[in-house]
């Protein structure tokens, strides 16, 4: 253990090796940072740190080791001391550094400096996922991940072109914000703005969007007591959206059309698979649980609700004029950026072994 905090130290001067370079040949700090993370990841050194040693650099400072500490020297911060503390969090991820300091008998102000300044860990919260993945389902998302890639390196930005893709998602009277909308800017002498906790409206909407590269080829709404079967769904696509693809996209469907929808049962039924057919459309490859490799759930649904976040309606009308708004008003980079995302996640998903996908 004591070579590996050897490691984690020479990591840290590796780093300012490379701040001093970069602020010498003029890069901004900005990107300095941004350089840091592609390359070391993890281990980056924190961005305030980045940022105190190239304004050392820029003033004129040559030595990239650590200063002499006046006074006292901190004996605490020994190899020992640094290996016992990684070893500590490798065993349990949630110890705190008050169960650290207790521990291993040292103060925390050294457990504080070694965990930041030599192990550089930083504590985040846990990710929410929507199912614990099993290793048939890593190497299935793999292979569907690799095939679909494959394809798109073959015939490049055509592939994308054909795409059509399209989910259901409700959509309630009243979503209250996220915590991140909410936030807002607070002087230190003001106190703080508190938020109550609020539960969406029992009222809502079932909308159903089909999408492309272009922007929005199919808005449309589930009828209330009414649900998304295989037929309802095969309607769907050969009443309506074959219709609206013949007249918003002039030439696709000579082109061919390549759906991309996810595994849900009205999507999988046989009625839905013969109109498909019928339709001469190609299905892309889906794997199950996975709403990450799917544009509507990683990047259209989200700042839908978003905006909607925090407004009332009071029909089931209101929120459909709402909905249909934001999609005529979103610009087609938007749905252009959604689309291209694609391969990034297909890769990044074979990357990581199948595991999901960070936003």
């Amino acid at each position: 253990m004591a070579d590996n905090s050897v490691e984690f130290v020479s990591l840290q001067c590796e780093q300012r090796i490379v701040i001093k370079f970069l602020v010498k040949e003029g890069t901004p700090v900005v990107e300095i940072v941004k350089r840091l993370k592609a390359v070391f990841a993890e281990e980056t050194l924190s961005t305030s740190t980045i940022y105190e040693w190239a304004k050392r650099f820029k003033e004129g400072r040559t030595s990239v080791d650590d200063d002499n500490r006046a006074g006292a020297p901190r004996t605490a911060v020994t190899r020992d001391n640094i290996a016992a503390v990684d070893l500590a969090i490798k065993q349990n991820r949630r110890i705190s550094v008050l169960e650290l300091s207790s521990n291993i008998g040292v103060s925390v102000g050294s457990i504080d400096t070694i965990i930041h300044e030599h192990l550089l860990y930083s504590k985040v919260t846990a990710r929410w996922v929507p199912k614990m993945l099993t290793e048939q389902h890593k190497q299935a998302r793999v292979s569907a991940c690799q095939q679909l890639l494959d394809r798109f390196n073959a015939e490049g930005e055509m592939f994308l072109e054909r795409i059509v893709t399209g989910d259901e998602t409700w959509v309630h009277h009243y979503t209250p914000e996220t915590k991140r909308a909410s936030m807002q800017w607070k002087h230190v002498t003001s106190p703080s703005p508190r938020k109550f906790r609020v539960q969406r409206s029992a009222g809502k909407v079932m909308a159903t969007v089909f999408w492309d590269i272009k922007g929005v080829l199919l808005l449309d709404f589930l009828e209330r007591n009414h649900t998304v079967t295989g037929q309802h769904y095969s309607d769907q696509l050969e009443d309506q959206l074959h219709p609206s693809i013949r007249s918003k996209r002039r030439g696709l469907l000579s082109k061919g059309i390549m759906l991309q929808h996810d595994n849900a049962r009205a999507h999988t039924a046989n009625v839905t698979s013969s109109t498909i057919t019928k339709l001469g459309w190609e299905v892309l490859v889906h794997p199950p649980y996975s709403p990450d490799l799917a544009p509507s759930d990683y990047h259209l649904f989200g700042p839908l609700k978003n905006h909607l976040g925090g407004m009332k309606f009071d029909t089931d009308d209101d929120v459909k004029n709402a909905v249909q708004s934001w999609l005529h008003i979103m610009p087609e980079t938007f749905f252009s950026a959604g689309i291209r995302a694609l391969p990034t996640r297909w890769k990044k998903c074979i990357e990581v072994q199948g595991d999901y996908v960070e936003k």
